[in-house]
């Protein structure tokens, strides 16, 4: 989620925990009527309909959206009688079952639960720091399952009940299933995120000069990266190489993942010098090595710096050890070849499950590797089975953007024509007439889930929540909200959603940001915008977004997959509902 520009403000008393932080002093001779304290009216997000005394927890989980819910809360409450004591029954002991109607256990059908994808996303968080590597990595996971690779150089020959992928830039990424009922003008299931991630990135020319016998590393920020959280943290260096092999250029992963960085801190003893605030620039500058040659009698007046791969080539520009050391893990033995590369700075400290009972995952990088790995798996869990696809007649997707972070308005962002140039490109493989005409009811006939994680209620902090508005981890997906349009939520996206989630037995909580302050973005406004496609926000709730160390539920990951395979497959049927 893209960055929330204003700075939260602390709770300071305990008598309210959502209250605001600061209230207003009453007059004395107020009538406690005219008070919020006893108020009796119930919120329906909050408490069953059926309870006769309100529970006491101020926190929330979002209930149904539907106007029958609304109804009942208003609607007057009469006192029940308890029913009568049933006589007791005597029971008749019950006859064994004979061993010939025994069902075997491995053919009775098997469910996941959603601790069965805890230890497979930390896995996939700690083996894909950079953006290449994870989308590399989804990839690899589509053909695993029968998807179909696709370029967008090429012409494509699509089926019915087939299944695709195609990439951008390798860093934004498209998968697709076409139902074998599917029709061009039919509706579509969309599920869209971004995969990006705050990061440093390496700067074109990052060689500096030697400053006290320290070899640093010129980065600049990518997003709101190079924060605070970000001092003295073990660094490694990721990304992708462009080789020249064979008279062809080829992208070739890299992960140096063990600590080569670190940006230092000055010790609280210097004073003010210490406090910051600091500039980016030249006090949050990595260092990468030692040289104290000139101070230990080894510096010859005529030495010069060796220049790995000649003079004029890309290797030249770049800090020799680093080019040695990527050009050791990728096997390359002339350094010329290395075309350029694009490098980032990455936490390696491993994901990992943590609390008492290891109902917590830390992780760097969470926003928004978290959405895209639950809706892939969502869509690979939806689409496996060899008569998934066979009553379709709509198309599943799921779209993974990059640049999120900053806007979106590259070629491989939301705010590009990745997604609408993919799904023409599908219409126009399957009709017999015109396509423009088809574009727009696909589009009319589509819905769109816009996935980015959000905001889980912070215990320390929680007069910067609103009541009611406080998603908790481990409980399930949040649908967003947003009055001034960051994001897509309406009453009937809303209602959409909570019929496909209901199915499946997924619960839905909800988040709106306080008025004193300003909500994030997502791809869903401008998806929305520029298609006409129904849409809502709804992500997986974490702690400490924009950190270089995040926090999020042992189980959210798996809720996120349950919730959002939900959508994927019931969302045909739901609809029906609303035409």
């Amino acid at each position: 989620m893209t960055k929330n520009q204003p700075a939260l403000r602390k709770a300071i008393s305990n008598a309210d925990l959502y209250s605001d932080p600061s209230p207003l002093q009453r007059h004395s001779s107020l009538n406690r009527t005219l008070t919020t304290v006893h108020r009796p009216r119930r919120n329906p997000f909050l408490h069953s309909m059926t309870s006769q005394q309100a529970p006491t927890v101020r926190h929330s989980i979002a209930g149904n959206f539907f106007e029958d819910d609304l109804l009942a809360y208003d609607a007057p409450q009469q006192a029940q009688t308890p029913p009568p004591v049933p006589p007791k029954v005597k029971i008749p002991p019950i006859p064994e079952i004979p061993a010939y109607v025994e069902r075997k256990e491995e053919n009775l059908p098997k469910k996941s639960g959603p601790e069965t994808y805890t230890k497979p996303f930390t896995d996939f968080m700690t083996a894909n720091p950079t953006v290449f590597h994870a989308v590399t990595a989804v990839a690899e996971d589509l053909e695993k399952h029968g998807y179909k690779k696709l370029s967008e150089r090429d012409s494509w020959d699509l089926k019915r009940g087939g299944k695709y992928y195609l990439d951008r830039n390798g860093s934004s990424l498209i998968a697709f299933a076409v139902g074998e009922g599917y029709e061009a003008g039919n509706g579509a299931a969309v599920i869209a995120g971004h995969i990006d991630a705050l990061t440093a990135k390496l700067k074109p020319i990052p060689k500096l000069r030697t400053k006290a016998g320290f070899l640093q590393l010129g980065v600049a920020p990518y997003a709101g990266a190079l924060n605070s959280t970000w001092w003295d943290r073990d660094l490694g260096i990721g990304g992708r190489v462009l080789v020249k092999e064979n008279g062809k250029i080829v992208s070739k992963l890299v992960k140096l993942d063990w600590p080569i960085a670190r940006i230092p801190t000055l010790a609280p003893h210097f004073g003010a010098a210490a406090v910051g605030p600091f500039n980016k620039e030249t006090q949050m500058v990595p260092i990468i090595g030692l040289d104290n040659s000139d101070i230990s009698g080894t510096e010859d007046e005529n030495w010069k710096p060796s220049i790995l791969g000649g003079e004029g080539t890309f290797t030249a520009t770049q800090p020799e050890r680093l080019v040695r050391a990527i050009c050791s893990e990728l096997s390359i033995k002339d350094y010329s070849s290395i075309v350029n590369w694009e490098l980032e700075l990455f936490d390696i400290q491993p994901a990992t499950v943590g609390g008492l009972d290891k109902e917590f995952i830390f992780a760097g990088r969470i926003d928004d590797k978290l959405c895209s790995w639950a809706a892939i798996q969502a869509l690979l869990n939806s689409t496996t089975s060899p008569s998934a696809l066979s009553g379709s007649g709509q198309l599943k997707i799921v779209a993974l953007f990059d640049d999120e972070e900053v806007g979106s308005l590259l070629r491989q962002g939301a705010n590009g024509n990745f997604l609408p140039a993919v799904v023409e490109r599908i219409v126009d493989s399957f009709a017999e007439k015109s396509v423009t005409s088809l574009i727009s009811r696909t589009y009319a006939n589509s819905f769109l889930v816009s996935s980015d994680v959000c905001h889980a209620v912070n215990p320390n902090f929680l007069g910067a929540y609103l009541e009611n508005h406080a998603p908790r981890l481990n409980v399930g997906l949040a649908v967003t909200c947003d009055s001034n349009a960051h994001m897509t939520t309406d009453a009937m996206s809303a209602a959409v959603l909570q019929r496909c989630t209901e199915r499946v037995g997924a619960k839905l909580q909800v988040f709106q940001i306080r008025n004193d302050s300003r909500s994030g973005g997502t791809v869903g406004p401008m998806l929305s915008a520029h298609t006409g496609i129904r849409a809502i926000d709804a992500g997986i709730p974490q702690l400490s977004m924009h950190s270089i160390r995040a926090t999020t539920g042992s189980l959210d990951p798996g809720l996120g997959v349950i919730a959002f395979q939900g959508f994927l497959e019931n969302f045909e049927s739901v609809d029906a509902e609303f035409k």
